[in-house]
Formats: structure tokens, sequence, C-alpha cells
């Protein structure tokens, strides 16, 4: 072959992009990776990923994943496997698209990009996404987050070993220290929510209690997000306050809906409320992460309700200055 011909091949093949944004090394089949994890006794790296339209997926494919070294620092522990929600759908099959909508439901995927580690059996043990780091510090994280896996199992043989409240307190240990989503633990680790409740039937580890608390404050914030919507921000603040006032939040919970309150009433521009509700929402529960990111919002709306006066200043000087 001429070397002409050569490098137009090499043009008209490149001109269609990688097959995967992450390059060699990925696939597109969950099914498969799975088997060829159990195989090759490695772990799965799951990158939820949006290709051509999400800019820290972009950033964290370009930076990181795609590069040698990072395939390089994990190939012997992960299988990778990408799956991509891009706007132009025609990247990737109707066959996979069905499956990334599937998988995004079952691990309850919220945002881009999100990546999982799991066992070869899809069960996820911990959750990452983009970080501004060199591959081979991207290796070192992921590195450290595949322990969880090793103290997952070493939890779950832990508390096969005890009885009653003390097995269940293991086993809440265990599962909380994955730090996974709700969803995602209600959908993978159910038989270990079941054991949990059948060993502790008086909830001593209050893990019943605090699964039922997360889920009433999920109901709350679908209807407070619904007045949203609608643009109705007074029935908003109305089912707030009508919240905290009932009791039937307490700790980090009632400190989330009081946050609620704040950012309500800065929406509707009661700086002077909303600065007062957010130094109330921090006595709620003070060693919160919560807690910890409250300051900061409160030295905003400092500022917004200063820009917000000035404007006003301003603005009566120019009808002054008018009326004259």
């Amino acid at each position: 072959m001429k070397m002409k011909t050569i490098l137009t091949a090499a043009a008209f093949a490149a001109s269609f992009g990688p097959l995967f944004a992450g390059g060699e090394g990925w696939t597109h089949d969950y099914e498969a990776a799975k088997k060829q994890a159990a195989e090759e006794e490695k772990n799965l790296l799951l990158d939820f990923t949006g290709s051509d339209w999400c800019p820290p997926c972009m950033r964290l494919t370009a930076n990181i994943l795609s590069k040698e070294a990072f395939r390089d620092g994990v190939e012997d522990k992960l299988v990778l496997v990408e799956l991509d929600f891009p706007q132009n759908e025609a990247k990737i099959s109707e066959e996979t698209k069905a499956q990334n909508a599937k998988l995004q439901e079952q691990y309850a995927i919220q945002g881009y990009p999100t990546l999982l580690l799991t066992d070869p059996e899809g069960k996820p043990f911990a959750q990452t996404g983009f970080r501004d780091s060199t591959p081979e510090e991207y290796v070192a994280h992921l590195e450290e987050l595949l322990k969880a896996r090793e103290a997952r199992d070493e939890g779950f043989a832990k508390a096969e070993k005890l009885e009653g409240a003390e097995k269940a307190k293991a086993l809440v240990t265990a599962l909380n220290a994955m730090g996974l989503e709700d969803a995602m633990v209600a959908n993978f680790y159910g038989d270990t929510v079941d054991a949990i409740k059948a060993a502790d039937p008086d909830d001593e580890s209050g893990y019943v209690k605090q699964m039922e608390m997360k889920a009433k404050l999920a109901e709350f914030e679908a209807e407070v997000n619904s007045f949203a919507r609608n643009q109705d921000h007074e029935g908003a603040l109305a089912l707030v306050e009508k919240t905290l006032e009932s009791g039937d939040f307490e700790g980090e919970p009632k400190q989330q809906v009081a946050f609620y309150r704040a950012m309500i009433l800065a929406h509707l521009k009661n700086f002077d409320d909303a600065i007062a509700a957010l130094d109330e929402a921090k006595d709620i529960a003070p060693e919160s992460e919560l807690a910890g990111r409250l300051d900061g919002f409160k030295m905003q709306l400092e500022q917004a309700k200063q820009e917000e006066e000035a404007g006003g200043e301003e603005g009566a000087g120019e009808e002054e200055e008018a009326a004259e």
C-alpha cells in the first residue's frame, strides 16, 4: 500500500473519533465486563458520563481516563466500563442505550460524571467523580477506594458471628462505611437491610428509624420542589414552616428542612430573615457536614443583601435626579 493511501485511511478513521470516549481498554458491555471481572478476579469501574456535552466528564476523560498511565495503573485491578449518555445518540447502539438507561436507574445516578467501583457481581462499594489530578493521582485515589470492598466484606463476615442488635449494628457500620446513596443500598443490599431488621426488631441500632426519616425527608423535598416548579415560593415557605413546627424531624434532617427555609427566604430577597434562618439551621446540628458549609452560604447572602441595597440606593438617586 502506498504511503498516501495509508495516510488517507488513517485520516478517514480518525474523523469518526474513538469508539469509546475513554479510548482503548474500555467496554460498553456491562454483562461481558462482569464476566471478565469474575474470571480475572478484578473489580469493575463504571463511568457514567456524557461524552459530548458534560464539561467535567470530557475533562476527566481527556486528562485522565484516556491516558496510558491511567490504564497501566489499573489494568491488573479493574475492568473499565463506559456508560455513555451522549447528546449525539448515534454514537451508541440502541442496545447500549437501553442498557445504560437501565443501569442509570439501577445505580440511582444523579449527576455526571459518576464513577462507581463494584465487585464482579456489580454490587457497588465506593463512589467518586471528577477530580482535578494527574492520571497517577487518580489511580492512587481509586486504590484507596478499593479498600472499601475489603472493609465491607470484613464487616459482613464479622456480623455473621454476632447475633441480635450487635449483628445489626455491625451490618449498619459496614453499609454506612461505603457511603452509597440510599437508593443504591436499597437496590443492591436489600438482603442486608432485611437481615438488620430481622436481627434487631426493636431497632436498637436506630437504622430503621434513620431510613424512615430519610424517606420522609425525600417526600418533603419532592413536595417542596413541586412548589418550586410552579414558582409558588410562598407555598413552599408555608410548607417548610409547617414541617418545622410539626416536630417530625430532628437533628440533621431538621437542619436540612431549616436550610430550605433560608434558601426560599433568600429567593424572596428577605435577606435579613434568610441570614437569621441560616444561623438557626446551624444551631440545630452544629457538627454536621451541612453546618460546615452554612457560613459560606451566609457570606453569599450578606453580599447579595449589600448588592440589593446598593442597587436600591442607586435607583432612588436616579429617580431624584429625574424629578429635578
